[in-house]
């Protein structure tokens, strides 16, 4: 079957058509297109044009011979798809130009990590445990000044920090030689 009997066939519905087609020129069209992209890129952008010629068939015009048209759309789909990825490579580099700083310290991974394990750790406290806690810790009061502003005992200001610190150790045990100068 010639080509523009290909066409024809293909535009009626013909599957056997289509399938001729796709027997002749997959592979030529493939090695073409792996002058432009990888190999597996290739047989992709293959797959999709033979897609879209069947999903189109109905509205394909082909002026020129089949082959030509065939060879022409690979190299425009080859060029596309190395526009799309010069693209994502130039957007990978502003995102990563911008913050990249924070990818040279490997110690601001584990830094935010232990913020994090921290700050819900003291959270899960007993709600007057938390509470003192903070206030000695992050409040900068004496124990004096503790005891007086919850309406407690020295005694027990002392107490509830001793046992958040007992529990934090347990629950940040992991943690401990990093967070020992924090407690």
């Amino acid at each position: 079957m010639d080509d523009s009997t290909l066409i024809e066939q293909i535009q009626l519905g013909s599957k056997d058509a289509f399938k001729q087609m796709f027997i002749k020129f997959y592979s030529p069209l493939c090695e073409y297109a792996s002058q432009y992209v990888s190999d597996e890129d290739a047989e992709e952008l293959i797959q999709e044009l033979m897609l879209f010629i069947w999903e189109n068939r109905n509205s394909l015009f082909v002026e020129i011979s089949l082959k030509s048209y065939l060879f022409m759309a690979v190299k425009h789909r080859c060029l596309n798809a190395i526009k799309r990825q010069l693209y994502h490579e130039r957007v990978h580099s502003l995102i990563y130009d911008k913050i990249k700083d924070q990818f040279e310290n490997p110690d601001t991974y584990f830094v935010n990590e232990l913020t994090e394990n921290i700050t819900k750790a003291i959270e899960e406290l007993p709600e007057n445990y938390r509470e003192t806690f903070k206030l000695s810790r992050f409040g900068e009061q004496s124990n004096p000044q503790i005891a007086e502003a919850l309406g407690v005992s020295i005694k027990t200001v002392e107490y509830r920090i001793t046992q958040s610190l007992k529990i934090l150790r347990v629950k940040l045990k992991d943690y401990l030689p990093f967070i020992m100068f924090l407690f």
